[in-house]
């Protein structure tokens, strides 16, 4: 990759993020739509544009393991060791989220948090400081497009901006294993 163009496609996500925006963005599984993941009214804005219910939950992602206890109250120990020795995405759902806004937190008060590995990612959430939301870039109920192509035109015109990398890859990705945190520490699959 490119990497003065890496460089410039963070600059502008990171001008729109600022500015309480949307983008239409790749992701380490699947192509997403995305904003500040504490900012109320910009999650308003995902959730109209995906013609979403407002209680199905999001997922959000953060840069690094050691911003963790930022988001959420209790991480059992073991839980360091499953996310650094499991290298496909994953995404766990945390009881007790903090720190974000309340439309992105599920009823029950939990939150799916994942640890990104992707360059992009990975290097724009750590310049915006925040964490931001990941969600699947389709009507909701529609297929999820695991290429740029299979994005529809709505959801391309929706975004305030799209990430102008990755758009001719075409590689079979699904979305993350997902795993629920009980509150004893105890957990279960959800997703594989």
């Amino acid at each position: 990759m490119d990497k003065k163009k890496l460089e410039q496609e963070i600059n502008n996500t990171l001008k729109v993020l600022n500015k309480n925006g949307i983008i239409l963005y790749p992701t380490d599984t699947i192509w997403g739509i995305g904003c500040d993941a504490t900012n109320y009214k910009a999650v308003e804005k995902i959730n109209k544009i995906k013609k979403r219910t407002k209680d199905k939950n999001f997922i959000v992602l953060i840069d690094d393991i050691k911003k963790l206890r930022n988001y959420v109250e209790n991480i059992p120990e073991i839980l360091y060791d499953l996310i650094e020795s499991i290298d496909t995405p994953l995404t766990i759902i945390y009881p007790y989220a903090k720190n974000l806004t309340k439309n992105v937190i599920a009823k029950d008060n939990s939150i799916g948090i994942r640890i990104t590995k992707d360059v992009f990612c990975k290097k724009l959430i750590q310049l915006f400081g925040k964490p931001i939301v990941s969600t699947s870039a389709n009507i909701s109920g529609e297929e999820n497009p695991i290429y740029f192509n299979k994005i529809s035109k709505d959801i391309i015109n929706s975004v305030d901006y799209v990430v102008d990398l990755f758009h001719d890859r075409i590689k079979e990705i699904k979305p993350s294993t997902i795993i629920k945190l009980k509150v004893n520490g105890e957990f279960s699959v959800i997703r594989r």
